[in-house]
Order: C-alpha cells, then sequence, then structure tokens
C-alpha cells in the first residue's frame, strides 16, 4: 500500500487477531495508535502503545473517523462481534461504523485493511457472516486503497473466542466430547495473517484485492481438537462421546441467554453454527506477492510454544463457568434459607445474649447481602466486584462469629470451616475472569 508515513491505527487493537498484528507492526518499526473502547483492559494488554477511546458501535458517521484517521498512513480494522447482546450490535460493528470509516479512508486518502471471515456474505447464513459480508461490500463499495483478509480458524499462542472453545474441549480428562466432528475448517496462524498485513502496508500486496488466509487443506473438527490435545501436552481420549443435538440446541440457547447478562461464551449458537457448516475457502497464492503460503495446521502448533500455563488456562476455561456457577448457587441459597429459617437462625444469636430484634435483623440484613453476591456473580460486569464482596464478608463472617459465637467452630457440621473454601473459590474464580 506504499504510506508515506509509518503511522498505523489498529482498531480492535486488543482482541486475539488485533494484538497479534499490532505486535508484529511494532516489531517492524510502525508506529501504532490503538481503538477501542475498554482502556482498562488495552492499557493492560498493549501498555506501551497511545490508544484513543471510542465505542465503534458510535462512530457510524463518515465526519467522525475522518476526525479520527486523518493523522495516520493506515488504517487496520480488527474490530468484531460474534453475536448481538448488551455490548455487542453486529449491523454497527460490522457494516454501520465500517462503511463510515472506509469512506473516510477514501476522502483521507488512507489506506484500509480489513480483517474480515472466511464465509462473509450479504446472504450467509448468520448474522455474524452477513453483517461481515456488508462491511466487505461497503470497503469495496467506497473505493480508495483497502485490501480485505479473510482468515480462517485463527490459531495463536494466546486464546479468545473459538481458539478457546477448542482449547476447552481438548481439556476434557479422559474423554472428548464433540459435535459435527466431521466439519471441516481451515485454520491460519495469527503469524501469517499479521505478516500479511505487514507485507500490505509495506506495499507488496496490490490495492483492492480480497483474500482469504487459510491453510491448503481442511481438516476435520475430530482431527483438529485431536492435535490440540496432543500440542497441549494432554493424554489422547480414551473415548469420544458425540453430543446429540438437543444437548449441543440447549446449551447454545442457555449460552445466548447468558450472554444479556454480559457472559461472552464460546459456545453461543453462532460459534456453533459457523463451526458445524465448516470454515473453508480458496486459500489466496501469497507466493506472487513473494510471500509464503499459509501454514498448515501440524506447523501453526509446531511453532506455538506451549508449557504447563497453557494447560492450566484450558482448565480453567473449561471450569470457570462452573466456579461462578457454584459461587453463585452457594450465595444465594445462603441468603434464601437465612430468609426462610430466620427465627431458627436468631436463635443462634438470642442464645449468646442479643434480643430477638436485633438477631432477626441482623439474620435479614447479612441474608439480603448475600442474595446481593449471588446476583453480583450472575452479572459480567460485576463479578469481579463479587468475588472480592464474597472474600470481605466471609471473613468478616468468621470474625464476628469467633467473638460472638466462638463455639461455631467445633460445631459438628462445620458451618465456620466451611466458609474457608468458599473464600479460596472466590479467589480463584477472581483470576480466572481475566478474559485477556
Amino acid at each position: 500500500m506504499n504510506s508515506q508515513t509509518n503511522d498505523v491505527l489498529v482498531v480492535g487493537a486488543y482482541g486475539l487477531i488485533g494484538y497479534g498484528i499490532s505486535k508484529r507492526l511494532i516489531s517492524e518499526g510502525y508506529s501504532v495508535t490503538g481503538l477501542g473502547r475498554n482502556m482498562q483492559v488495552a492499557r493492560r494488554v498493549l501498555p506501551d502503545i497511545p490508544w484513543i477511546e471510542h465505542d465503534i458501535r458510535t462512530l457510524c458517521e463518515e465526519a467522525q473517523w475522518r476526525q479520527i484517521i486523518r493523522e495516520f498512513s493506515t488504517v487496520v480494522n480488527c474490530s468484531g462481534a460474534l453475536q448481538d447482546g448488551p455490548e455487542d450490535d453486529l449491523e454497527a460493528i460490522h457494516h454501520d461504523a465500517v462503511a463510515a470509516l472506509a469512506a473516510a479512508c477514501c476522502a483521507e486518502n488512507v489506506a484500509l485493511i480489513q480483517i474480515s471471515a472466511v464465509g462473509a456474505n450479504p446472504q450467509a447464513t448468520t448474522s455474524f457472516l452477513a453483517s461481515k459480508g456488508r462491511g466487505d461490500a461497503a470497503i469495496r463499495a467506497a473505493g480508495g486503497k483497502w485490501l480485505i483478509l479473510r482468515p480462517g480458524l485463527v490459531l495463536a499462542s494466546n486464546a479468545y473466542g473459538g481458539t478457546t472453545m477448542l482449547r476447552m474441549l481438548a481439556a476434557f480428562p479422559w474423554i472428548q466430547p464433540i459435535s459435527t466432528p466431521d466439519a471441516k475448517i481451515q485454520t491460519v496462524s495469527l503469524d501469517d495473517v499479521a505478516s500479511t498485513v505487514v507485507a500490505a502496508t509495506e506495499g507488496q500486496i496490490p490495492n483492492g484485492l480480497d483474500l482469504d488466509l487459510v491453510e491448503p487443506e481442511a481438516h476435520s473438527l475430530r482431527e483438529i481438537l485431536s492435535q490440540m490435545r496432543q500440542w497441549l501436552g494432554f493424554s489422547p481420549a480414551i473415548c469420544e462421546i458425540a453430543l446429540p443435538n438437543f444437548c449441543v440446541f440447549a446449551v447454545a440457547k442457555l449460552a445466548d441467554a447468558l450472554s444479556w447478562l454480559g457472559w461472552r461464551s464460546p459456545l453461543r449458537t453462532t460459534a456453533l453454527k459457523v463451526l458445524s457448516e465448516g470454515v473453508l475457502a480458496k486459500p489466496a497464492d501469497l507466493r506472487r506477492f513473494g510471500m509464503s503460503q499459509i501454514s498448515t495446521l501440524p506447523q501453526t502448533l509446531r511453532r506455538m510454544p506451549v508449557g504447563a500455563q497453557d494447560r492450566l488456562f484450558a482448565r480453567m476455561a473449561l471450569l470457570a463457568p462452573v466456579i461462578i456457577a457454584c459461587l453463585c448457587f452457594f450465595w444465594l441459597t445462603s441468603g434464601v434459607v437465612g430468609i426462610a429459617r430466620v427465627n431458627e437462625a436468631a436463635l443462634v444469636l438470642e442464645g449468646v445474649g442479643w434480643p430477638h430484634g436485633l438477631a432477626v435483623t441482623s439474620v435479614l440484613f447479612w441474608a439480603v447481602v448475600d442474595i446481593a453476591i449471588a446476583a453480583a456473580f450472575a452479572f459480567r460486569k460485576y463479578a469481579y466486584h463479587a468475588c472480592w464482596a464474597a472474600v470481605g464478608v466471609s471473613l468478616f463472617y468468621l470474625l464476628a462469629s469467633t467473638i460472638t459465637v466462638p463455639s461455631l467452630w467445633v460445631d459438628p457440621l462445620g458451618p465456620l470451616v466451611k466458609v474457608v473454601p468458599s473464600i479460596i473459590l472466590a479467589l480463584v474464580a477472581r483470576a480466572a475472569l481475566e478474559a485477556r
């Protein structure tokens, strides 16, 4: 694309693909600026680059983008969302904002590199691919200097979204649960995607092209999971369990419902549908641009370092939903039982001299606190705070009970002893909630 300066704006730079592209551009001497909506995550993931804080859903006017991009020579758009939700609007993110960005890039003579997806088409069967397709069409219609890259299933040392789902499935001990095991998928390494972006930025790839970035051969989902298990260092599965359609449908619908509470599960309907339909394309011939062809799946895995931390991540990704559900159930049950049996609970305090009214009030107050913590665990936005609240309230329970009713420590049912594991579980949940 032969830009005159080395200033590149990466939209969605803290995502899986955006992060890999940003790091490669920086290593090649480019001055990279990121654009995203969550500055807390952005500055943790890429702390050494300048950031522009914007929610791309609100950038649907050409004038808005022109104010942002005019100081840059190239814009790389890595923004995207899997499914509509409280924080995601597919039409706004994939089409409206992209159309405005393309028009602005054309007007400002800024090169635009669009990271789309294999199968993106306005007539696609999923809103994800259809909205991506409309955005790609808007870029072509706008003119100017543009390049559309459509990667297949992107594999990287880090994991997010679909790659997290593969690691979760590969982390199952002894068995391999799987749906549509024969679905065909072509992968691409994040390194190859980043290399293609760098080549385009340096002018090796002409403007006005659509390139599918996929390996030459397709693999079945069964084969990919088998190789993923081997790469992570897990033992081969003793047996494969083909999940019936109704089971997969139920899991996907539950994940869809939880997305409205902020949980962006990789098991949502769109991800499962895309995988079941296959991720297939005709590989672009990159050799005509002086580049190497896309790495095969075995080559990609061999080149990605793997260690104990990767195995731990895979297992934690598998356990995290169970941990959050357990904590939510624990605190909700504690609160509901406290309200339902308030008089019996108050008797414990009355037995050490508390007045009846004060004892009842205390039980009801802390029961409401327990229910509030359970509600906070249910919402992704507040789950971080719920972990600390659970730890703090639990420690208070232990301290207050030790002072007022120390006999509970030797109670045969161990009501105080059992609080200690709940504290540890809340701390584990806090670590598991780190998404990127």
